[in-house]
């Protein structure tokens, strides 16, 4: 066994042994006695340090006041670490997915913190690995919503397995925290290519197979690269200030143009570049406000347009399996 395989069976050992809160049928879990783990941050670990060498100096010299200032200030610690935990126990907690990004992107999550006693709780953090969201406050029986991000690497529904909710109230001393199970998913569209190539026209109009390609004209046809001389006016902005560099829309004279983005029509054998492509086609088109269709092994999205026909064909690009057979045809809607 290799040492890196080592440490990710040691490490889910180790995860395997924490309590999680697990989540009701309602989506919300209560955090319970048994569920919250505490330990004393660097500060804790100052003020138990400074501790340790009163009570040397005290006794060393019979120093009874000494003695009597370094119990209480030991009793001030034990009073903060109980503090802390009391300051989880019995919170609310309910996780839910942000909208859909691009991978690459970051991927949001929203945490409600219920708080159902009489005393207000200070000092929370919610968060998942090594994001975190700012301290807040829940005011006494009342709640409050916390959104933090993570970032979204691949395509697909990005699932929060994990949350993470901690403190540090009163003084910094000690942190207690404990691990909330959840289901909260994210949809995460594929990274969109920088450029891709003019989709297929629609089929059953024979004027539509042979449109003209005088430019400036009202029909998108696709984009490509900037090129000298090209006319400012056909520049893609959009995509400019996203920093994909000078991108030309090109336009066709037919009105009322319908294209095909299909997933046969590209020959780039990576997968996962072919959706890129064939999301930046997506995206071209739904700016260009012309009808347009997704063909994807065994799934067919019909021609249309609008927000909603865009969001369904992202969606069908994000949740994509391409190991199943690229050469089956796709079925008929």
């Amino acid at each position: 066994m290799t040492k890196r395989r080592a440490e990710r069976f040691a490490r889910r050992w180790l995860r395997g042994l924490l309590r999680r809160v697990p989540c009701g049928r309602d989506g919300i879990a209560r955090v319970g006695a048994r569920e919250i783990y505490i330990l004393p941050t660097r500060t804790g670990f100052l003020f138990g340090t400074v501790l340790m060498v009163m009570l040397l100096g005290s006794l060393n010299y019979q120093n009874n006041l000494g003695l009597l200032f370094t119990f209480f200030l030991a009793s001030v610690g034990v009073v903060a670490m109980h503090h802390a935990w009391f300051n989880l126990l019995g919170i609310l907690v309910q996780v839910r997915g942000g909208p859909p990004v691009f991978a690459g992107e970051t991927a949001s999550y929203e945490v409600t913190l219920r708080n159902s006693r009489r005393h207000p709780r200070h000092d929370l953090r919610v968060g998942a690995e090594r994001e975190f969201a700012r301290p807040v406050s829940v005011p006494a029986d009342d709640q409050l919503a916390v959104s933090f991000g993570l970032p979204a690497r691949q395509r697909g529904l990005q699932r929060l397995e994990e949350l993470r909710v901690e403190t540090r109230h009163p003084m910094h001393l000690f942190r207690a925290w404990c691990h909330v199970a959840t289901d909260a998913e994210t949809l995460v569209f594929p990274h969109p290519a920088r450029h891709a190539p003019a989709p297929e026209y629609a089929a059953g109009n024979p004027q539509r197979l042979h449109p003209s390609h005088k430019k400036g004209t009202e029909d998108y046809m696709g984009s490509r690269s900037y090129r000298r001389g090209d006319s400012p006016r056909h520049i893609d902005w959009k995509a400019f200030a996203r920093e994909r560099g000078l991108v030309v829309k090109e336009y066709g004279s037919e009105r009322g143009r319908e294209v095909w983005i299909d997933w046969s029509q590209l020959g780039v054998p990576d997968p996962e570049i072919r959706l890129g492509i064939l999301t930046r086609q997506v995206l071209d088109a739904s700016d260009a406000k012309v009808r347009f269709g997704l063909r994807l092994p065994g799934v067919v999205e019909g021609l249309a347009q609008g927000a909603a026909h865009t969001q369904r064909c992202l969606t069908r690009l994000a949740l994509f399996e391409h190991a199943q057979d690229v050469n089956q045809p796709p079925r008929a809607t």
